[in-house]
């Protein structure tokens, strides 16, 4: 008798142990400072919307301490404040979790659900946590529009769509279109918006917004 397959739920469990090298270092994380969040970190706003953005993973003193995406370092000052430029939150981002902040029509989500030493997942940890992401993107009968922040965000994303990487090259500013499992999704690509891009000018803020630009006409048409 064939084996019925077991489908993930769209979020990890916030103690999730499936990747004991990430489990450690979280563990380790909550007894140097057990008033932070220290788990795998939840998706953060409409889960009916969409637009989808998928980062990397959980910043260690980010969300990982916070427990929302993008919350607590750099890269969500430029985040937020681009999503409220293209009309896409309400309220007033102020990097904690009970700020008020609200999105619109978007949904953000990281390939990696929990903080990875040095902010460097390795490939069996990604494809381990590849399950939540395919969950994740079945459960928004809305999505049209997917934002990969990154190449490895890029690949899996691709992968959770059935697709080929080899096929859809990461790209800042690329755009594709590729089959998703309630219909055609547009993927569009950016450098994530770390400290480290935005210091080296390998992304700049009118790079950053020009992305965002293609995304709010393709959430127009």
């Amino acid at each position: 008798m064939p084996k019925t397959a077991v489908i993930a739920p769209p979020e990890a469990p916030k103690d999730c142990d499936i990747c004991p090298r990430l489990a450690g270092f979280i563990a380790a994380n909550r007894v140097a400072h057990p008033d932070w969040y220290n788990g795998a970190v939840p998706s953060f706003g409409d889960a009916t919307g969409r637009l989808l953005i998928v980062g990397l993973a959980p910043g260690l003193q980010g969300a990982n301490k916070t427990g929302r995406p993008f919350t607590g370092d750099y890269a969500g000052d430029l985040l937020y404040s681009t999503l409220d430029k293209y009309g896409l939150s309400t309220g007033k981002f102020q990097a904690r979790p009970d700020d008020g902040l609200k999105l619109k029509d978007t949904l953000i989500t990281n390939a990696v659900r929990c903080v990875p030493p040095e902010n460097k997942p390795t490939g069996a940890e990604i494809v381990a946590c590849r399950q939540f992401l395919i969950s994740r993107i079945a459960a928004m009968p809305k999505l049209k529009v997917m934002l990969a922040l990154g190449r490895i965000a890029h690949d899996s994303t691709v992968r959770a769509l059935g697709a080929k990487p080899n096929a859809s090259v990461f790209g800042h500013a690329k755009r594709y279109v590729i089959a998703g499992p309630n219909g055609p999704l547009i993927l569009h690509d950016s450098y994530h918006c770390s400290r480290y891009n935005t210091n080296t000018g390998r992304l700049t803020t009118e790079m950053f917004h020009n992305v965002f630009a293609a995304i709010r006409r393709d959430l127009d048409a």
